[in-house]
Formats: C-alpha cells, structure tokens, sequence
C-alpha cells in the first residue's frame, strides 16, 4: 500500500512542513480550506484513531495542543476549526489518521467542517508563504520557551 502521508513523512512526496517531532509530523494541506490550513499525523502508520496506542494519542494530542494557538497566532485569528475523519464512511479520504487544524479568519463567521468546500490548489509560492509564516511563529516560541 503506498500512503502520501507516509511519502510526505518520509521525504518521498513534496510538502511543506511546519513542524515535527519524533512521534508527529504536520504540514500544510494542499488543498486548504483556508490559509494556514494544517494536517497533523502520527507518524506510525495507522487508518483508526482507535488503533493509536496510548502513548501515539498522547504524543499526537500533545503536538494539536502546542500547534493549534501557534497556527492560528501566525494566521491572525483566535478560532480555528478542529477535525478528526475517522474512516472512509466519515469522510476520510487518505487512510492514515490526521487531524485537520483549519484557522478561521475573524470575519468568516460560524460554519461546520464538513459543510465548507475546498479550495483549488494554490501556486507554490503560497504555499511557501504560509508555511513560513507558520515555522516562524513556531520558532520564536521555541526561543521563548528557552528563555522563560
């Protein structure tokens, strides 16, 4: 079986990275929802989120806690929307657990996940963009930490 998740983890398909550690790995959607669309994976392969163990859930929900202010302080938001597709019959469309981290623009008002359209995929160079836009906030909180 040949997973564009595990490609992208493994340095096999392009992507744009904004974080990772040794359990987790996220990077930008290629088909986002909105700027500063994010997919975050556990790193093992696994299509359930029930098939995690305890300790890849932790490290998983670990990473979605540190990230998800960070994405959404580099998008210039506050709210983001948060999803977990858990199978095909949910809509999951790559076999591999991931979790959608969608910052939502101020003015954008409520709307559910799964009632939002996708959008084109966008020039590289938005991509790129974004992305660093993303590791730079990352990364100056890592500095922070290490000072505080």
């Amino acid at each position: 079986m040949s997973c564009i998740f595990c490609n992208i983890r493994d340095g096999n398909a392009q992507s744009y990275i904004v974080y990772e550690d040794e359990q987790t790995l996220a990077f930008l959607d290629n088909k986002p929802v909105e700027a500063g669309h994010v997919l975050l994976i556990p790193r093992v392969h696994k299509q359930y989120i029930g098939e995690l163990s305890e300790y890849e859930a932790i490290s998983l929900m670990k990473a979605l806690v540190k990230l998800v202010p960070l994405i959404q302080r580099s998008m210039g938001t506050t709210d983001s929307s948060i999803a977990i597709n858990n199978g095909p019959k949910a809509g999951q469309i790559i076999p591999h657990v991931h979790i959608h981290i969608i910052p939502r623009p101020n003015n954008a008002g409520a709307s559910l996940f799964h009632g939002v359209t996708r959008r084109r995929r966008r020039k590289e160079d938005y991509f790129e963009e974004i992305a660093e836009k993303i590791r730079k906030e990352i990364e100056d909180t890592k500095q922070y930490e290490l000072v505080a």
